[in-house]
């Protein structure tokens, strides 16, 4: 039985069409991608499913008594409550009782009344009954997974990456039956990606989600639903399935479309012959020609965006940064960053969120002032700047005057020229839509719109920072071929994991405080090497956490091997298994420690500190705990 059932639902805004008839259903503990074009509907269909919109027609039904739990791209909160506050508005019982114990908590600091004494009595009690202390301890440990070291910090403060961090918090802890999100990877830094991807995977919940990241869709989703031209396509399989089942059906389309056009031309011609014919096979044929008439207008499979433009040529001079330091406060952003970038070459910037990789791009535009330190650019040099925020379109502009305000004709890398209205085309805006406001573009509409008005100028070196966000993963497939033959310079950076390895040569990793290492290889290679450095790093402290080996022992070699041909555990090894035996009890001791006296103390700055050990102690008991099992299948 289907948790959630989609029957031929429609949906259109004035003349706009966005799908048509429309049935679906996901069984519980599927998990779904929704793909489509920006501007199909994607996010429509989403709120309809989240009861935030209605259908024109048919009928969304879910599962009596289940609970369902929606991320918006843009999460709306209350601007007066604090982070913590706003992390337990769910409607479950735990979080109700958690919302009680916090403001009878927080009162009886001022009131030192019997009556505010009875309600945090009473308060205490209901947590007590539910078992709600440990979902207290969970919420702080999430959110500070989550990046979250000031609970009590207002939300009217919180960025945009923020403020989803905590829509996602939110959403966890109420543990609905059916999630919707929508991008949920959007704002998020690649640790934090990886470890939504984890949890997300191995929830037994039933999931819908939008995403641009590739790698996200494959590693979480069983299937994918397309929606296109207004019709939706189940695929069961991952990305790579579903891109192969595509390709087919639009081989099958198109030849069904091209058969539809010859027929049309053939019944076209007997129309225009017998215009007044009366009879039943001749009634018969003209009817059957309305038919054929709206397969053959029907649009061809390989109507894409297009991306063509003329390079302005790059001299010999690119861009040297020489010594470049900044900081903002005591954060040290840039230490003395020297570089020279060579023709043709393509870099990722990774590093979390904060630590200053936008920074350095706005330096490079002359948007931001280093501290110290010299740039010196090319004169042929022409940047195009993709900045994360976009740009702010005036929403009374109509498209087509945002193209003009730029150029009216544009030339192309093979000597011809387009019009502004064949530019929009080629960026897939239909000609009705030319004279749209802007303020009636989808948000991926308008990231479209913004990428057009910065490959208009004919740049030959882009910067593009969070290209991806918003952006269909069609659209993203063919950028990603446009600047891979982009012979220019490509700096990027992007928390899409898929984008980063397809592209780029090296990577300027930030690590915080100002270091910046250059890397030579892509985001996975990159990502691998750490869990090396990771797992050596573990190795090293065993080795100087034990005690001298007998002289025996070092004369045994570590890859001695048993006759069945197994390999028998080294002394290093034994000895690790054993610490970490002693050691895996200690932690979660200390773990039961923390919880209980999270669960007593009053004191909201003691809390902050319990709950950061708590993060702590999960994670490395975790570790911890994944080496013992590595060990232990050699110690059979």
């Amino acid at each position: 039985m289907n948790l959630l059932s989609v029957e031929s639902i429609s949906k259109s805004y004035g003349l706009r069409t966005l799908f048509t008839d429309v049935s679906f259903g996901l069984a519980q503990g599927e998990k779904v991608a929704l793909v489509a074009r920006n501007g199909a509907g994607k996010s429509t269909l989403l709120n309809i499913l989240a009861g935030r919109d209605v259908p024109d027609t048919g009928t969304v039904s879910m599962r009596r008594d289940i609970t369902v739990g929606f991320l918006d791209q843009d999460p709306k909160f209350d601007e007066s409550l604090t982070v913590i506050e706003a992390a337990v508005q769910g409607d479950t019982p735990a979080l109700r009782a958690l919302r009680a114990y916090e403001t009878a908590l927080e009162e009886s600091e001022t009131d030192h009344s019997p009556a505010a004494r009875q309600r945090l009595d009473s308060a205490l009690a209901e947590m007590d009954r539910l078992q709600a202390w440990d979902h207290e301890v969970q919420l702080k440990a999430l959110l500070g997974r989550l990046g979250f070291r000031q609970l009590t910090q207002p939300v009217s403060t919180l960025s945009g990456g923020q403020r989803k961090r905590l829509a996602l918090a939110q959403l966890i802890q109420s543990a609905p039956d059916l999630l919707i999100l929508d991008e949920p990877t959007n704002h998020l830094d690649i640790d934090m990606i990886e470890w939504l991807e984890s949890f997300l995977a191995n929830s037994e919940r039933t999931l819908l989600l939008v995403t641009h990241d590739r790698y996200f869709l494959d590693r979480v989703c069983d299937a994918v639903i397309e929606l296109e031209n207004g019709k939706l396509f189940r695929y069961d399989g991952d990305f790579a399935y579903y891109i192969e089942k595509k390709a087919e059906r639009e081989a099958s389309d198109a030849s069904a479309l091209e058969k539809a056009k010859n027929l049309y031309r053939r019944e076209l011609e007997w129309v225009r012959k017998m215009p007044r014919a009366r009879g039943t096979k001749a009634k018969a044929r003209k009817d059957a020609f309305t038919d054929v008439a709206e397969k053959a207008r029907g649009r061809r499979p390989d109507e894409e965006l297009q991306l063509q433009v003329k390079m302005t040529r790059l001299g010999g001079k690119i861009l040297e940064l020489i010594r470049i330091r900044k900081k903002f406060g005591e954060q040290i952003i840039l230490d003395g960053f020297d570089y020279t970038f060579k023709r043709g070459e393509k870099i990722g910037i990774v590093g979390k969120n904060g630590v200053g990789k936008s920074t350095l791009l706005n330096i490079v535009m002359g948007l931001e002032p280093p501290d110290s330190g010299k740039l010196q650019t090319g004169e042929t040099v022409v940047f195009g700047y993709y900045a994360q925020q976009g740009i702010q379109f005036a929403d009374d502009k109509r498209v087509i005057e945002v193209v003009k305000d730029i150029a009216d004709v544009f030339p192309l890398a093979d000597g011809s020229k387009l019009s502004a209205s064949q530019m929009l085309q080629r960026f897939l805006f239909a000609p009705q839509t030319h004279y749209n406001y802007v303020s009636l573009l989808s948000g991926g509409e308008r990231r479209r719109l913004f990428l057009l008005t910065i490959l208009m100028k004919n740049p030959n070196f882009l910067i593009l920072d969070e290209p991806t966000n918003d952006l269909d993963i069609l659209t993203l497939s063919v950028l990603e071929d446009f600047l891979m033959d982009f012979p220019g310079c490509v700096v990027i950076v992007s928390h899409d994991r898929y984008f980063m390895d397809k592209l780029v040569d090296h990577l300027f990793v930030f690590e915080g405080n100002g270091v910046v290492k250059d890397f030579p290889g892509n985001y996975s290679q990159w990502r691998e090497k750490q869990i090396e450095q990771d797992r050596e790093e573990r190795r090293q402290q065993a080795v100087t956490s034990k005690p001298e080996e007998s002289s025996t022992a070092k004369s045994t070699p570590a890859t001695t091997t048993s006759p069945a041909g197994k390999r028998k555990p080294s002394f290093k090894e034994k000895y690790e298994f054993e610490q970490l035996e002693k050691q895996i009890p200690l932690l979660e001791k200390e773990k039961a420690e923390i919880t209980e006296k999270m669960a007593v103390t009053t004191d909201h700055m003691e809390l902050g500190k319990l709950s950061d050990r708590f993060s702590v102690l999960e994670n490395e008991l975790e570790e911890k705990s994944m080496r013992w099992l590595e060990l232990a299948e050699i110690m059979e």
